[in-house]
């Protein structure tokens, strides 16, 4: 019934639990979940995940704030792109947040290795034809002027994909539609600060629209504090249907039709 379009099952947090998650999934009628990947590295066990339960996918990049790790170059990930259950590239995009405490006081222009790995990815979705999966904190306008620079301008020759964990206005979700990109919402939109985004999930056209978990970060209320998983995502879903005024059954089933839409072709 639902589906968790962006979560992280390797993590530590919940590979060592995955069998008593797989039953909470399935307890909260969540079918499906897309397994992320952030770094090569990591890439195997990802895709092992995916391999082993017909109800995951996975796909293959490297996260923008991820330093000290191998490099991908386009081959690397088409390499991998092309192995079975391999869905999306990503996830991608940039992350300026927090310079100055997380990034040794580094500027804005001291990122360039992000953009230029942003691009890197962009070239391999648009080569083999799988959707991004973007990243974007704190720089929305970079990471928008880079997909239009690389091609990404909502025409038909393109990967397209979706902004995932979103975190930004309305008006830069208007600028992702746009180019042909869904929008991914996750807990924060249960969090009681978070007016203004419940705002743009009124806005986002419900056939454009995806949930996720990010798990295990950012549970959402009433596990807020708590270490995330997919079975969480309903708690997801029913945010936005108290938003849009519509049954939580309609949203699981919209969003689940959206997730087969975005990767129409690649399931598998």
């Amino acid at each position: 019934m639902f589906t968790d379009s962006h979560c992280h099952l390797n993590f530590p947090e919940l590979a060592e639990q995955l069998p008593a998650i797989r039953q909470a999934m399935a307890a909260a009628q969540v079918g499906r979940a897309l397994c992320i990947c952030t770094t090569l590295e990591e890439f195997d066990g990802v895709h092992a995940l995916a391999l082993a339960h017909d109800n995951f996918w996975c796909s293959v990049g490297v996260h923008p704030d991820n330093e000290g790790i191998a490099e991908p170059s386009v081959q690397d990930l088409l390499d991998r792109a092309a192995l079975a259950r391999v869905v999306a590239i990503g996830e991608t995009g940039l992350d300026y947040y927090g310079m100055e405490d997380r990034k040794g006081g580094r500027s804005i222009a001291d990122l360039e290795w992000q953009r230029e790995r942003f691009r890197t990815h962009i070239r391999a979705a648009r080569a083999c034809a799988k959707p991004l999966v973007v990243h974007t904190r704190s720089a929305a306008d970079d990471t928008l002027a880079i997909l239009r620079e690389e091609g990404e301008d909502g025409t038909r020759n393109r990967a397209g994909g979706v902004f995932h964990c979103f975190t930004e206005s309305a008006e830069v979700a208007r600028a992702a539609l746009d180019l042909g990109y869904y929008i991914s919402f996750s807990g924060i939109i249960t969090f009681k600060s978070a007016q203004a985004l419940r705002d743009v999930v009124a806005f986002v056209p419900m056939d454009r629209l995806l949930i996720e978990t990010d798990s295990p970060y950012l549970a959402p209320v009433p596990y807020r504090g708590k270490t995330n998983n997919p079975s969480y995502v309903p708690w997801v879903a029913q945010q936005v249907a108290s938003v849009r005024g519509m049954a939580l059954e309609d949203v699981a089933q919209a969003t689940s039709r959206n997730f087969d839409a975005l990767f129409t072709g690649v399931l598998a």
